[in-house]
Parts: C-alpha cells; sequence; structure tokens
C-alpha cells in the first residue's frame, strides 16, 4: 500500500509499518488517553514491538503508518475477516476486508482532520479493485467513530460480543462510500 490522498488539509500517504523503527511512536500514540478504544494504555514499549512484529508476521493483517504532509499521522491496519478479528462472527463475504485506524494525539487538533483520515483510509482500500466492501467491528461506546463510520458510508448492521468488547459490526460497500464522498465533496464546493 502507497497511494497518495489530496485534501484541502494536505496530503495523505501510507507505508508499511516497520514494528522495530516505528516502535517508540506508536507507544506513544496507543498508550495516549485518546487511545483508549485501542485497548493498550497499560503497553509497555516491549508490547507495542511484539503485537507490530507479530502482525508483520501474520499471512492475514497488515499494519501502516499514514503520514500527513510527510509526517507520521495515522496509524491503518487492514485484515482479512475470515482469519482475523472476525472468524466465526459473521458470514464474509468475497472482497471483505476489516480495517482498524488510530489518529495520532495531537495538542493542536485540525477541524475535519480525524474525517480527512478515515476518507484516505477508505480511498486506500477501495484502491484495491478487489476490495468490495469494508468491515469495522468498534466498541459500542465508541460514539465518535461510529459518527465517523457513517460519515463515510458504513451501515451498522448489529452488536456482537468479541473477546475484549462488544462492538458494533458496520459495513461500507464501495459504492456507499464513493457516492458518500462524492456528495461531501458537492457540499464542501457549495
Amino acid at each position: 500500500m502507497s497511494g497518495t490522498s489530496r485534501t484541502s488539509i494536505g496530503t495523505f500517504t501510507v507505508r508499511p509499518l516497520d514494528p522495530l523503527k516505528d516502535a517508540e511512536l506508536l507507544h506513544r500514540w496507543v498508550t495516549d488517553p485518546k487511545a483508549a478504544f485501542w485497548m493498550m494504555q497499560d503497553a509497555k514499549l516491549q508490547d507495542v514491538e511484539r503485537e507490530y512484529l507479530r502482525i508483520a508476521a501474520h499471512e492475514h493483517h497488515h499494519a501502516c503508518l499514514g503520514l500527513h504532509d510527510g509526517e507520521p499521522a495515522f496509524l491503518m491496519e487492514t485484515y482479512d475477516p475470515r482469519y482475523v478479528e472476525l472468524t466465526g462472527l459473521y458470514d464474509p463475504e468475497p472482497g471483505d476486508v476489516g480495517m482498524h485506524f488510530l489518529v495520532a494525539p495531537t495538542d493542536r487538533p485540525v477541524h475535519g482532520f480525524t474525517r480527512a483520515v478515515i476518507t484516505a483510509v477508505m480511498e486506500e482500500l477501495f484502491a484495491d479493485p478487489a476490495t468490495r466492501r469494508v468491515v469495522v467491528e468498534p466498541d459500542v461506546r465508541n460514539k465518535a467513530v461510529h459518527a465517523l463510520n457513517e460519515a463515510v458510508g458504513f451501515v451498522a448492521e448489529r452488536e456482537i460480543d468479541k473477546p475484549e468488547k462488544r462492538a458494533l459490526l458496520s459495513f461500507c460497500t464501495r459504492e456507499r462510500f464513493f457516492n458518500r464522498h462524492s456528495e461531501a465533496a458537492r457540499g464542501a464546493a457549495v
């Protein structure tokens, strides 16, 4: 993955995550109080290294570092829900791709930044013609991410019980995302 997304607030790119070189940065992000739903609040640096080395070695789970104007700004994980995260919890369809994203904490928030990040993540996922639908399973209590997901085209299907949380299983088809994305672009142009 190495796409580019240009927005009114800058350029977003992604690169493969280096579990060792990027671990210190990720450790700061995942242990920040704003990352509570990432469930790594008490992680040590070695825990973060181990987790992302595990992901790097996994055939069906991948992590990328997202850059905003060349600077690290978000974490993006993708997975095949047939084998990771959602195994046995729903009936996957061909072309389903699971996704997690985490925006880096900041003391200087930029209005619309998180929405721009999730849009860039979705564009990256749908750049692969094999991706028909993106699947997410955020914590049911994470109202902020539910609103973001809905804004880019996700439709909540149902709550599910995962070992670590009660989650809201949601889907976004390629068509729904691009329809929502073009509507947002038309609205911004008005």
